[in-house]
């Protein structure tokens, strides 16, 4: 699996749009950091057809050290941020599940049997 980073994200961009990467990359950066300073204000950030991210606060639990399993101790509740996908984003990472349980179904389908998949 590969992954995409900010960098390639500003070269795309600069690509699509003939803007100097620089500028791109200032954009980007902060597009960044108003979503970072809003969730950290406790502001939920909506982008539509991508999706939502919304702070959350954890419930304190209890905890186990495993090298000690009679011992607990208990985990303080925290900030967190929970991410939920926009109708067009699901869509998309659907098509690609289903894509990749195909290719996973031809490829058990084209080994022999009792050979291992290569």
């Amino acid at each position: 699996m590969s992954k995409l980073t900010k960098r390639d994200i500003v070269v795309a961009i600069s690509n699509q749009t003939g803007m100097v990467q620089h500028q791109v990359f200032d954009i980007v950066q902060r597009t960044l950091d108003e979503i970072t300073d809003s969730l950290a204000r406790n502001v939920a950030v909506e982008l539509r057809n991508f999706g939502v991210f919304q702070p959350r606060l954890t419930k304190p639990r209890v905890g186990r050290n495993p090298n000690q399993p009679g011992s607990r101790f208990v985990i303080p509740s925290r900030a967190t941020v929970k991410f939920k996908a926009g109708k067009i984003m699901r869509q998309r990472v659907e098509m690609l599940s289903r894509e990749m349980k195909d290719a996973a179904q031809r490829k058990e389908d084209g080994a022999a049997p009792g050979s291992p998949a290569a």
